[in-house]
C-alpha cells in the first residue's frame, strides 16, 4: 500500500521540475550563482591584461601620438591659432586631384590584386598542406608582400625601365613598350609594381578563409545533388564572400599609403597624396600654407580608418565560420 500525499499539500509540491533539476554538468543552487560570478571575474580581471601593456605602450608611442600630432596641427594656422582652412584646402585642387590619383591607383591595384591572388590561393589551397608547393609558394609570399619601398622600384627600373633588360630584349625583337605608351611612372606602370606586392598579400590574407571551408561542406552538398559550380555559388562563395572584401579593403590600404616605391619611380611627378605630404613636409609649401600636409595626413588617416573599420566587421562576420 502507497502512502498519500497529505491533503493540504498541492500535487507536485516537492517533486524537481525540469526546471530545476540539477544536471551533472551545470552545478544548480547557490554553487551555480558563485562558479558564474568566479566565472565572470575571471574573464574581467585586469591581471589578464597584463600582456597586453607592452602592445598598448608600442600602440600608443609610435602610433597614438604621432596621429595625435597630426589631427590637433591640421586644426591650427602657423601661428597656432585654430582654423579649418587647412581641411577645406586640401579638399581643392591640386589636393584634390592628388585624392582621385591615389584613389584610383588603390582601387586598380587591389582589385586585380584581389582578384589574381585569389585565384592563385584556390590553385595553391588544393595541394597538401605539408607539401613543397603549399610550403614555397606560402613562405615566397611572405617575403615579397613586404618588399617594397627603393628596393622594389630599383628592381623594375632594371627589369623594365628605359634602359631595363626586358626593355631591351624588346627593343631587339622590334616591340618598344615607350612608344605602346608603357613606362613605369604612368598608372598602368605603378598598378604593375603595386601587384608585386599585392597579390601576395592577397594570398596570405585569404588562405585561412579557404582553409576554413570544410571539406564535408562539399561533400554534403554533392551528396543533394549540388554541382561544384552550385557549391561555390551558394555555399562556398556566400562564405568566402566578406573575407574576400574584407582582403581586398586591406589591400586599398595598403596601397593607398604606399609612398617610396611611387617616389622612387616617379621622382615625385606622379600626384599621389603620400607624395604630396612628403613635398610638403621637405619645404615645398606657400607661406601661411605650414599644416596642410598635416591635413593632408588627417584625410588619410579618415580613409584608412573607414577601411579598417569596415575589413574588423567583415572579418566577425565569418569568423564564427571560418574557425
Amino acid at each position: 500500500m502507497t502512502a498519500s500525499a497529505p491533503a493540504d499539500v498541492p500535487a507536485g509540491v516537492g517533486e524537481p521540475t525540469p526546471a530545476a533539476a540539477a544536471s551533472p554538468l551545470r552545478p544548480a543552487g547557490p554553487r551555480a550563482g558563485r562558479l558564474g560570478r568566479l566565472g565572470r571575474a575571471r574573464r574581467t580581471r585586469p591581471a589578464d591584461l597584463l600582456g597586453l601593456a607592452p602592445f598598448a605602450a608600442y600602440v600608443a608611442v609610435f602610433l597614438g601620438a604621432p596621429a595625435y600630432a597630426v589631427i590637433t596641427a591640421a586644426f591650427k594656422d602657423d601661428a597656432g591659432h585654430a582654423t579649418l582652412s587647412n581641411v577645406t584646402t586640401t579638399l581643392k585642387d591640386p589636393y584634390r586631384h592628388a585624392f582621385t590619383v591615389s584613389i584610383e591607383l588603390s582601387v586598380l591595384s587591389a582589385v586585380l590584386g584581389a582578384v589574381l591572388g585569389l585565384a592563385l590561393a584556390i590553385a595553391v589551397s588544393g595541394a597538401r598542406r605539408d607539401g613543397f608547393v603549399h610550403r614555397a609558394v606560402t613562405t615566397a609570399s611572405g617575403v615579397l608582400a613586404y618588399f617594397g619601398g627603393l628596393p622594389l622600384a630599383f628592381v623594375f627600373l632594371a627589369t623594365l625601365g628605359p634602359q631595363g633588360l626586358v626593355t631591351k630584349w624588346l627593343n631587339s625583337a622590334g616591340y618598344n613598350l615607350t612608344q605602346h605608351g608603357f613606362v613605369l611612372w604612368n598608372m598602368a606602370g605603378l598598378v604593375l609594381v603595386y601587384l608585386y606586392f599585392q597579390i601576395p598579400l592577397m594570398l596570405l590574407v585569404i588562405f585561412p578563409a579557404l582553409d576554413g571551408l570544410r571539406p564535408q561542406w562539399e561533400e554534403a552538398a554533392r551528396s543533394l545533388g549540388a554541382s561544384r559550380r552550385q557549391y561555390w555559388l551558394r555555399v562556398g562563395g556566400p562564405l568566402l564572400a566578406p573575407p574576400f572584401l574584407g582582403a581586398l579593403l586591406l589591400l586599398f590600404a595598403n596601397a593607398f599609403a604606399a609612398y617610396a616605391t611611387a617616389y622612387a619611380l616617379s621622382t615625385g611627378s606622379v600626384p599621389l597624396v603620400p607624395i604630396q605630404i612628403g613635398s610638403v613636409m621637405s619645404g615645398n609649401v606657400l607661406a601661411g600654407q605650414e599644416n596642410i600636409g598635416n591635413a593632408l595626413g588627417l584625410w588619410m588617416i579618415v580613409v584608412v580608418g573607414l577601411v579598417v573599420v569596415a575589413y574588423t566587421l567583415l572579418q566577425r562576420r565569418t569568423a564564427r565560420w571560418l574557425r
